[in-house]
């Protein structure tokens, strides 16, 4: 009986083997210590360029043009900015950027999830031929589009109108396989029973399957967003009129007669950082879960 108790006894475990511990660092405080160490390292790297950008961007051209490496050459000023400032309309152009992406957003929310959908539970004729044309269309690089998409706008005479910079910017392709590949991962009961209770196809999708693809919906939904916010060689493109350029645009039309001017070009930039900046700090929770939980990140 001893012995039988003896084999079935379970092997002693120590005090950090539990269930759920992690274990990807190992045990002990070298592995952690080097792990906070690279990560310390990397962030460093990741910032070098940003904190260098505003060190250029709060000093006078005069001490850029010094020899050295060294980021801070001269005294604190903050004249690169107020020439931005006073030169462009960038509250107009901040509005812009914030209506054209909000929109650029919400249409291809609209569009992409309701295409996603079909994909993923329609059983129409060419369903299969259509995804594969979806998918092929990610291949195809923006800058091959501008000229067509450009002909189509004199067409319908819509240059220089928002129309012109968000409906060409509303059609993801990407977004579209992304969400369709998610919605392949809900279980179909869940629809079949809503169907059941007597629910319509739409108020199927309205409150089964958009409930459950919130992480994804969000993730896209900034990805989106970003990526209209940052676009900058559509508008560029397709407006003329000062009062309907983007933030990037607008900007970018800021310059100097004189040369490269790298303060206003650093002032620049981190001015239209500054609202994404702003973003990602409200938001830093949201983003970092939907990424995670819909692996993103690598796709």
């Amino acid at each position: 009986m001893s012995a039988t108790a003896t084999t079935l006894r379970p092997p002693r475990r120590g005090p950090r083997d539990t269930a759920g511990s992690p274990l990807l660092l190992g045990h002990g405080r070298l592995p952690r210590v080097l792990a906070g160490t690279a990560l310390v390292v990397l962030a460093a790297v990741w910032l070098l360029p940003f904190v260098w950008a505003i060190a250029t961007s709060v000093q006078s051209e005069q001490d850029l043009s010094k020899p050295g490496l060294s980021p801070f050459k001269g005294a604190f000023t903050l004249a690169a900015y107020r020439e931005i400032l006073e030169r462009g309309n960038v509250p107009v152009w901040a509005f812009n950027s914030f209506l054209i992406a909000a929109l650029v957003t919400a249409i291809t929310m609209a569009v992409s999830t309701l295409a996603a959908y079909g994909f993923s539970r329609g059983t129409f004729r060419g369903r299969k031929a259509l995804l594969a044309v979806t998918v092929a269309a990610i291949m195809v690089p923006p800058q091959l589009l501008v000229v067509p998409l450009f002909r189509q706008m004199l067409l319908f005479d819509l240059v220089d109108t928002y129309a012109a910079v968000i409906l060409p910017q509303a059609v993801a392709p990407m977004m579209v396989f992304v969400l369709k590949r998610f919605f392949d991962g809900i279980p179909r009961e869940l629809e079949e029973a809503a169907r059941i209770d007597g629910a319509s196809e739409f108020r199927v999708f309205r409150s089964v399957v958009l409930p459950l693809s919130r992480p994804i919906v969000a993730a896209v939904s900034i990805f989106v967003f970003i990526g209209a916010w940052n676009n900058f060689m559509w508008p560029f493109v397709v407006t003329n009129d000062p009062d309907l350029m983007t933030l990037p645009v607008g900007l970018a039309t800021v310059k100097d007669a004189y040369g490269i001017q790298y303060a206003q070009a650093m002032a620049s930039a981190l001015l239209a950082a500054l609202p994404l900046i702003a973003v990602f700090l409200l938001f830093q929770r949201r983003i970092v879960d939907s990424v995670a939980t819909t692996g993103l990140g690598g796709s």
